[in-house]
């Protein structure tokens, strides 16, 4: 929550203080448990169902503030129905679910993708029951069912699941991102993805999505609702895998020290408060191109395709060694950010009457990040 330069100078400070204990305390800070549905082991020790291995792998989507909002029920021996967890939503920054919506599109993607890495396919029926508007509601997202007959082969795309991340760290300004790399990524969902390195739009980017963030860090509801998500080092992490995790040997000494809590970084008036902003004007300022995703409406099918689009961009960029970060805050829908949505539709040149940009990510080369922490497959099920 802190610069980088104080951060580590108040972390060597909380080091001394540790004393002989300090290098056991280094050496078992990661979150090696939360982290383990990353594992390949986390899909052979499964049972022997091609659902539940698919679902293993699909649980590994990218996902708003990584809630996680799946739940998913067998019915007979070779369907899934899908359903939305409704205590994770994000009412404040996501008050039509939209951003939800999207990252089950993500999540029905890869359950695609490792169905047919597995010799099946996945027949997806989006919202059998009806449409919820305006809110996500106990209806089933999807029903999907497996058939061994019209597999399609394995996509290429899949082989990067692992690799795939959200980066969210400063990216490295001399390396400019070549137009190959780019159409690589619009290449992986050319229906939707856009993207752009020209200059005058990076910068102008860059600018608004650091205002973006400084809209939602200066309103009070919605930025509480990122605090309350907050897992602060490798027990609550452990705890509870999901939400905004901050581990690791640096944030765990911070917080042994009582210099990082979640009341300092919801006090806007705090040292820890600034040094936050400081962060991210770095990490907003780094993008060094942009990706967006445009759909011809807004309606729930639009929103679940747009993260069915995003999902394979973002394993593209694996691919390609390019780094991907979502910065998709100015077009949230709460009355605040109104100003930002449209500056930034006019910007992308997207006609708003017609078309929805559903996400945004700055792309550059970043360095190595692990993997978000997850929830086993065994705890999103819910039993039929």
């Amino acid at each position: 929550m802190m610069s980088r330069r104080r951060l580590f100078a108040v972390a060597a400070g909380a080091l001394v203080a540790v004393g002989g204990g300090a290098a056991a305390f280094l050496l078992t800070r990661e979150p090696h448990a939360a982290r383990a549905p990353w594992d390949p082991a986390a899909v052979a020790d499964l049972p022997d169902d091609a659902r539940l291995r698919a679902l293993a792998l699909a649980i590994l989507a990218p996902n708003p503030h990584n809630r996680q909002p799946w739940l998913f029920e067998l019915v007979g021996d070779d369907t899934i129905a899908v359903y939305c967890d409704l205590d994770r939503r994000l009412p404040e920054t996501d008050p039509f679910d939209r951003q939800i919506t999207i990252g089950f599109g993500c999540f029905l993607e890869l359950l695609a993708m490792a169905a047919a890495a597995d010799g099946y396919a996945a027949e997806i029926m989006l919202f059998p029951e009806g449409e919820p508007q305006p809110r996500l509601d106990g209806r089933p997202v999807a029903v999907v069912r497996f058939a061994r007959i019209g597999a399609p082969p394995p996509d290429p795309l899949f082989g990067h699941l692992r690799d795939r991340r959200s980066n969210k760290e400063p990216f490295d300004m001399t390396r400019p991102v070549p137009a190959e790399a780019l159409a690589a990524l619009v290449a992986a969902a050319p229906d939707l993805t856009r993207a752009s390195a020209a200059p005058d739009l990076v910068d102008a980017l860059r600018a608004l999505t650091f205002r973006a963030f400084e809209i939602e860090a200066a309103t009070p509801r919605t930025h509480l609702e990122s605090i309350r998500l907050l897992r602060i080092g490798k027990a609550e992490i452990e705890a509870s895998p999901d939400g905004i995790d901050i581990g690791g040997a640096v944030p765990e000494l911070l917080a042994t020290a009582g210099l990082l809590t979640r009341e300092a970084a919801a006090d806007p008036t705090s040292t820890a408060f600034a040094q936050t902003t400081a962060m991210y004007r770095e990490i907003m300022h780094t993008g060094m191109a942009y990706a967006w995703l445009v759909t011809p409406g807004n309606t729930r099918a639009d929103q679940l395709a747009a993260g069915r689009a995003w999902v394979r961009v973002n394993l593209a960029a694996a691919a390609t060694g390019l780094s991907a970060h979502p910065v998709s805050q100015a077009l949230q829908e709460y009355p605040e950010m109104q100003g930002e949505a449209q500056a930034l539709t006019t910007l992308l040149g997207v006609p708003a009457d017609a078309t929805r940009v559903q996400m945004l990510a700055r792309i550059g080369y970043g360095p190595t990040v692990p993997p978000s922490p997850r929830w086993p497959v065994e705890t999103r099920m819910r039993p039929a």
